[in-house]
């Protein structure tokens, strides 16, 4: 009778809130599964639309982000649940992206990531990298390197660049993602939507100066920034070790992680607004777990310094896992789509954000990083 009244109790305890609680590798691996079973338990259905002010496809960015996280968490625990809630998802759209071979909108491309991990395991499955290779070919085939005019955009797109570099040994795919990149880093807005002085990036041209957040400083938008340090990671992964472009993505990670480490919360997640604390601050998942799934994957890479970052890591996954998990999976404190501080607002424990998904992806890839730390 006491052995069943333990096993009543140790769940309770695991996801209850307690801040600072010190979070293990077996309690990471725990976290991460309850708040996919959440999710996979809400959304059986892997083709239904999404709807929110308007109805769109399931195979949209939001969504896209969420299955990098899947298949994350698959690498680690291969539960044939995860890979056919994956390859259902594929099949139900036929492998293709919202708009088409000839879109060059990176929110359209983002699905391609987890298509093309799904190809890779099973290559003599053709259609699972068909659509995604066809539609980056046709950017490749133009001069146009203007595309990615949003942060955002970098990390729907850039790996998709540089996986299909990797599996076809073709440099093309490499130095076309970096003329991007470099376009949108130099060129984007006034004088590229990177500050060189920061070391932050302005979400697009509508942020750069002289628009200030209301204390005067710049805007910096947390999962702004997140989507870079996330697709720079991605990218790195998948460029030849003898890459001549591998020392401006490290280089950049490096500078920003400096940026960041500075204004880390004390609670362990970062503001909405990097700079401006006072406007709509407060604890906020989405871009604190891509600051934790970058710096965790750079950590584990012997990229950063270990002792320098390993506390910045354990803080946010600790406040994210402590203070956000609910006990049935849900994640709490997580901004909603939009561009800003402001969007979304607000922010809250119960506060339910018009897409789970993306927030539920970032947690994961977080996750899966963390769990990897020795």
């Amino acid at each position: 009778m006491k052995r069943f009244v333990l096993l009543l109790v140790i769940p309770f305890f695991v996801f209850t809130r307690l801040p600072g609680q010190t979070v293990t590798k077996e309690r990471t691996m725990d976290a991460i599964v309850l708040a996919n079973k959440y999710f996979m338990e809400k959304w059986p259905d892997v083709g239904k639309t999404i709807i929110t002010e308007r109805e769109r496809p399931s195979n949209i960015w939001t969504r896209g982000t969420y299955y990098e996280g899947l298949m994350a968490l698959y690498s680690l625990k291969p539960d044939p649940e995860y890979l056919s809630y994956a390859v259902r998802w594929g099949e139900f759209h036929n492998w293709g992206l919202r708009n088409g071979i000839t879109t060059r909108n990176g929110d359209d491309q983002c699905c391609g990531q987890t298509y093309i991990d799904l190809y890779l395991m099973d290559p003599s499955k053709t259609e699972r990298i068909r659509d995604i290779k066809a539609c980056i070919d046709n950017m490749i085939a133009t001069d146009k390197i203007d595309d990615w005019s949003w942060i955002d955009a970098i990390h729907m797109s850039m790996p998709v660049f540089a996986r299909l570099g990797q599996i076809y040994k073709d440099n093309r795919y490499f130095d076309r993602a970096h003329e991007m990149y470099m376009f949108t880093k130099l060129r984007h807005g006034d004088n590229g939507l990177y500050s060189t002085k920061d070391h932050l990036w302005w979400r697009d041209k509508d942020f750069d100066p002289p628009y200030t957040e209301p204390n005067g400083r710049g805007c910096y938008w947390s999962r702004g920034n997140g989507w870079v340090v996330a697709a720079l990671v991605r990218t790195l992964e998948f460029l030849p070790d003898d890459s001549p472009y591998r020392k401006e993505y490290i280089k950049t990670l490096k500078q920003m992680f400096k940026a960041l480490r500075k204004v880390q919360r004390t609670d362990g997640y970062w503001n909405v607004s990097l700079h401006d604390p006072s406007n709509f601050g407060g604890k906020e998942l989405s871009g604190t777990a891509m600051f934790t799934y970058a710096m965790a994957w750079c950590i584990n890479r012997g990229i950063i310094s270990e002792s320098k970052y390993l506390p910045v890591v354990e803080k946010a996954w600790s406040a994210m896992v402590n203070e956000s998990l609910h006990p049935n999976g849900f994640l709490g404190y997580v901004q909603g789509t939009g561009k800003q501080p402001s969007d979304s607002q607000p922010v809250g424990y119960d506060a339910m954000p018009n897409f789970e998904d993306f927030g539920l992806g970032c947690f994961l890839l977080a996750g899966s990083e963390m769990y990897k730390l020795k």
